[in-house]
């Protein structure tokens, strides 16, 4: 617990059972526990001392030293307490083994059994049990009065009920062959599945000063890390066209050294890098973001694909400054072939000086959580990490971001994404940064929504039909972005098809009122194109080429109806297309497409005629189901390849710029939550997305690759 949290005034007995509290900020949470730990018995003199440095009342400095002793006397008396029961244990184990091997023993005289003194064995395990029993009360007892509250006891270990995966067998020229119908209860993107441990966890009160103390000493890291020179960051070759700033790890172990040391397993990577910019929005509204994990996920749908908050420690002034929170998070990149990278962090806000914030990162230490579900300990974490956000005149900001990670790969990186990952750009500093000033800019352009613009082909649009498209448009793009994760609740199984393509799907039950109701299959596959990014981007997002890829389209032309630009960048704009043939007009398209320094999204939704009149005239699109489909384009990652448009040979040699294109289909099964998945919609997608890539490598000359 925050020790002096709790502060009890003297007086009358109704003051007395009155309570007064007070949160400490976590620096003061540091200071008195290095006094502590220096003097637990401080005198008077010492006692206004701290309370000048730390601007808290005497009464207060006296309380929290009186809590904290009374906090360790309850843990050494916890620690004695285990200690008793493990001998115990131990010695219940002996008996139990000297009375098997007893059983088998002969007595020499007679020839029968030996006489055993099992009554007296149980009669002295019953001793020993009633004693530690009381030994477990008192100490209950005085914690009990101590926290002003029983003790939670953890809940019951359930048995993980891991769900088999896709049974799919191959039959015929490589199509996918099923039986009649599977189950959704055996597919891995069914209800069951591993269990969402950090979420059910909780913090006692007994925690809560070390992760104020651990937070402290990340906060004051991440601010070095910030401000340090080149002699702990290095410009990183062939890393953008500014280079990208990488972790010196040798300087890095030789300044913050742990008191465990720096070794590392030989299956643990260091991925440190820094980058800083300019983004169009303030301070405040960017701390905001930061501290509330439902903004956080919107804000980066490509790279968060789930967050929550688990517990508030501190609620710092008006929610921001000194705040402390406990997230989880789960990273991906957006492809079914990469495994999600899951943490459970502190985040600790602090208003540096006039204009100047930052936001600090930190993983907790979950390991014998994670033991309690039978989930094999990770020694994946978030160091200190984070960003330094200063005010600009202008109303916007500069961000100067850190990120930094030890990660334990357990299984092995796709080829196709390994030089992407071991790199670092893939969750990097860079990737955040330019996420970020994406996010800033849509919402720019959602606040002006209601300004007139220049733009021709949204004239006639009213200001709030802009905005209902807009809403729409961004639901449409997180629920894709979340639909390509690769949890441990959302497990995809590889199929075989055509042309080796490499076909991943999944299943779900959809009963989310923005997706339609029922059985939704979703089928994804990822492909290196030794094409540049930008040329992908652009031909996959122009409705005039539009075409040459899109099968539904049947090869008819697809005209642009609607167009509102998103962003600064020509391509950042959402869409609505229709097909110009006679049996689609009664659809329409909605189509978004944004890009930035670190990649770019593609992605699309049919819409009938009446639901895209609901949002044109401006009216609330949050019933309006949707079902996305698009492209993610990443670029390679591989060091020294060069930005042009070059041929490049063949997957591992050495080449122009390549892209990683991810193409993710979704379709309506059944419109019925307990129907069955049957061999003919699997077939379907499998040939869709196979179509679809054989024609984009057609139409971008690649079809070799």
């Amino acid at each position: 617990m925050d020790f002096g949290d709790d502060v009890m005034e003297g007086g009358s007995d109704a003051q007395r059972r009155k309570k007064r509290y007070h949160r400490h900020t976590p620096r003061q949470i540091q200071q008195l526990e290095g006094m502590f730990k220096e003097c637990p018995h401080p005198d008077e003199n010492q006692r206004m001392q701290l309370s000048r440095e730390l601007g808290l009342e005497p009464r207060q400095i006296k309380f929290w030293f009186q809590n904290r002793r009374t906090q360790m006397k309850a843990q050494h008396e916890r620690q004695d307490n285990c200690f008793l029961r493990a001998e115990n244990d131990k010695i219940r184990c002996e008996n139990i083994a000297m009375r098997e091997a007893l059983r088998n023993v002969i007595c020499p005289t007679c020839g029968g059994p030996p006489v055993t003194d099992d009554y007296f064995d149980e009669q002295k395990l019953r001793m020993d049990n009633a004693r530690l029993k009381e030994e477990l009360d008192r100490v209950s007892s005085l914690t009990s009065k101590y926290l002003g509250r029983p003790i939670t006891q953890l809940p019951p270990v359930q048995p993980l009920s891991m769900s088999s995966s896709l049974d799919l067998s191959v039959g015929g020229l490589g199509s996918p062959a099923l039986g009649p119908s599977l189950d959704l209860d055996l597919l891995s993107g069914g209800s069951s599945g591993y269990p969402p441990i950090h979420l059910q966890m909780t913090v006692s009160e007994m925690e809560r000063p070390m992760m104020a103390e651990m937070a402290t000493r990340a906060m004051d890291e991440l601010i070095r890390m910030a401000q340090a020179g080149a002699h702990l960051w290095v410009k990183k070759a062939g890393g953008g066209p500014d280079g990208h700033e990488v972790l010196n790890v040798d300087t890095y172990d030789s300044i913050f050294a742990k008191p465990e040391g720096s070794f590392r397993g030989p299956d643990v990577h260091v991925e440190g890098s820094r980058d800083s910019g300019l983004v169009f929005m303030s301070a405040v509204g960017l701390v905001d973001m930061f501290m509330d994990s439902s903004k956080w996920m919107e804000f980066f749908p490509a790279i968060v694909s789930k967050a929550r908050t688990i517990d508030v420690l501190v609620n710092g002034m008006a929610g921001r400054s000194e705040s402390l929170v406990l997230m989880y998070e789960e990273l991906h990149v957006m492809s079914p072939v990469v495994p999600t990278r899951e943490f459970c962090f502190l985040r600790y806000c602090r208003q540096i000086e006039h204009g100047l914030w930052a936001i600090a990162d930190i993983s907790v230490d979950l390991q014998q959580r994670d033991a309690r579900f039978g989930a094999p300990p990770s020694r994946s974490c978030r160091l200190p990490s984070g960003c330094l956000i200063a005010d600009m005149a202008d109303g916007s900001s500069k961000v100067t971001w850190v990120e930094h990670m030890e990660i334990e790969d357990r299984v092995p990186i796709h080829l196709l994404y390994r030089d992407l990952i071991l790199s670092g750009a893939a969750f990097g500093a860079h990737r955040w940064l330019a996420a970020l000033q994406r996010a800033c800019e849509r919402c720019a352009c959602l606040a002006t929504a209601g300004m007139p613009h220049r733009d021709i082909a949204a004239a006639g649009v009213t200001p709030e039909g802009k905005r209902s498209m807009m809403k729409l448009s961004q639901r449409m793009v997180s629920s894709f972005c979340a639909s390509l994760s690769a949890s441990q609740l959302h497990r995809w199984t590889t199929l075989s098809g055509p042309n080796d393509v490499g076909v991943r799907v999944v299943v779900h039950r959809s009963t989310d009122p923005g997706q339609p109701s029922g059985v939704v299959l979703s089928a994804a596959t990822s492909i290196w194109l030794p094409v540049p990014c930008d040329r992908v981007f652009a031909f996959v997002r122009d409705e005039h080429t539009r075409s040459q890829w899109d099968v539904l389209s049947h090869g008819n032309p697809v005209q642009e109806v609607s167009r509102i630009p998103n962003g600064s960048h020509p391509g950042n704009c959402i869409s609505l297309l229709r097909g110009l043939n006679a049996s689609q007009n009664s659809m329409l398209i909605l189509q978004e497409s944004c890009t930035d320094a670190s990649g770019s999204l593609v992605v699309y939704a049919p819409i009938d005629i009446p639901a895209a009149n609901v949002v044109m005239s401006g009216e609330d699109p949050s019933a309006i189901p949707l079902l996305p489909s698009g492209f993610t384009i990443l670029p390679d990652g591989r060091p020294g390849a060069s930005s042009s448009s070059a041929a490049a040979g063949p997957l591992g040699a050495p080449a122009a710029a390549g892209s990683l294109v991810t193409v993710a289909f979704q379709i309506l099964v059944s419109s019925l939550p307990s129907s069955k998945l049957n061999a003919e919609s699997v077939a379907t997608v499998n040939s869709l997305i196979s179509t679809t890539v054989e024609q984009i490598k057609a139409a971008l000359n690649c079809a070799s690759h």
